[in-house]
């Protein structure tokens, strides 16, 4: 879960559906390349954050009885795991870019287990076999993996509420074309922009749904996944323009 504290209460906002809110913003791009991997790309960020793993009791909240932010759990083989068998159903290439995804995220824990270790070596021996088998080289595969990267990042700096005051940019992501993309806000509450520009249309919205819940502190995960099933639902939007 993607959590924030608001007025209202506690803002939640699912990862699956971060992973929406991010395909949203890749369909905006030019497309590239053949139309077939086109749509893996769209689904590989679609589904980047899917495979959540279930709530076993307190999973979902901290020691302290709060929704847990995604950012305060660990790493967990099991969700990585099973978003990896999912990915392989729909094909090599997205495989391949999820694949790419995992090892860019936790690459930085390769020495802290056995096990661990064992995962992401087996996630650059399946890359470099499915870019043979795919005849795709690393400069394109990380062109498509580029996107993904710089998708996931503005989706989160939209769901977290991290578009900075003033007019200030915040750079969004650079790809190993050295391109930087900054996300601004020139006004508090006026449309967002990206400079440079990258997408196709000169303006458009984009939305990602919310559940709030007043109750500050929960028991265990029943008990949390009660309320978010009663919660109100609502939608955020942005609107884009060059």
């Amino acid at each position: 879960m993607i959590v924030n504290y608001t007025v209202d209460g506690w803002q939640i906002i699912y990862q699956q559906a971060h992973g929406q809110l991010a395909a949203q913003l890749a369909w905006h791009w030019p497309s590239f390349g053949p139309a077939d991997r086109w749509v893996g790309i769209l689904s590989a960020i679609a589904q980047h954050d899917d495979e959540q793993r279930n709530w076993d009791g307190h999973y979902g909240i901290t020691p302290a009885g709060a929704p847990a932010n995604f950012t305060m759990k660990e790493f967990s083989l099991e969700q990585a795991q099973a978003l990896m068998k999912a990915a392989r159903f729909q094909g090599r290439w997205r495989g391949l870019l999820t694949s790419m995804h995992l090892s860019t995220l936790y690459e930085s824990l390769r020495g802290e287990n056995a096990t661990t270790d064992a995962f992401l070596d087996e996630q650059r021996a399946l890359q470099s076999n499915w870019r043979k088998q795919l005849k795709v080289s690393k400069s394109e595969a990380q062109q498509a993996y580029d996107l993904m990267h710089w998708c996931d990042r503005l989706s989160l700096i939209l769901c977290r509420h991290e578009l900075p005051e003033m007019g200030r940019a915040l750079e969004i992501y650079t790809g190993q074309d050295g391109q930087r993309y900054d996300v601004v806000r020139p006004t508090g509450e006026g449309p967002v922009t990206v400079t440079p520009w990258p997408f196709r249309e000169e303006s458009f919205v984009v939305s990602v749904e919310t559940s709030t819940i007043r109750q500050l502190q929960f028991k265990d995960d029943a008990e949390l996944a009660a309320a978010l099933r009663e919660a109100p639902i609502s939608t955020l939007t942005w609107e884009f323009s060059k």
